[in-house]
């Protein structure tokens, strides 16, 4: 039986309206609480799945080479010694080499805590050599998180405490 070592929910609606406008502009404004309301969490879609797929939360058109920040509203509080492994749905990778930015995205354990609540983001890329667009509605899967666990070194002497997200623990 697989370890049940985290849980999923939403930032808050102030820190998610502020990812929403960052990523998106202006042009939620009035729509973000909308928006928000209708957060889907991840979720597998089978017993069988190891990843979670996550929902887009708005509609996105991505023409051959185009890239978008998604804000997914969502933040995960798991266990140490884990980390959340995110890769673009396997179809859409497939079918459009749509690709995660940072090839793998990974969400460390402590992440939870930082100042933006621990808000997962992705930004992906239609790389398509064939000229495909790639629509992804409000509510579709596009990325998939599969929990690993992890160690470390026998010497490691670690103790820094995280506070942001890209690059914040090499500042």
């Amino acid at each position: 039986m697989a370890k049940r070592i985290a849980i999923f929910d939403k930032v808050s609606f102030e820190q998610f309206k502020e990812g929403l406008g960052d990523c998106f502009g202006d042009c939620y404004d009035e729509k973000a609480r909308e928006v928000y309301e209708n957060l889907k969490l991840p979720a597998r879609a089978t017993g069988g799945s190891a990843g979670y797929d996550f929902f887009a939360p708005v509609d996105l058109t991505l023409a051959p080479g185009e890239t978008v920040k998604i804000p997914t509203g969502v933040r995960v509080r798991m266990d140490s010694e884990w980390l959340l492994s995110c890769y673009p749905r396997s179809g859409l990778g497939f079918k459009y080499r749509l690709q995660l930015d940072n090839t793998v995205g990974i969400i460390d354990s402590d992440y939870y805590y930082s100042d933006n609540e621990g808000h997962i983001f992705a930004k992906l890329t239609n790389d398509t050599k064939e000229g495909k667009t790639v629509r992804i509605e409000a509510g579709s899967g596009f990325m998939q998180g599969i929990f690993l666990e992890y160690g470390i070194t026998l010497d490691d002497d670690a103790t820094e405490i995280r506070n942001g997200g890209f690059g914040s623990t090499t500042k």
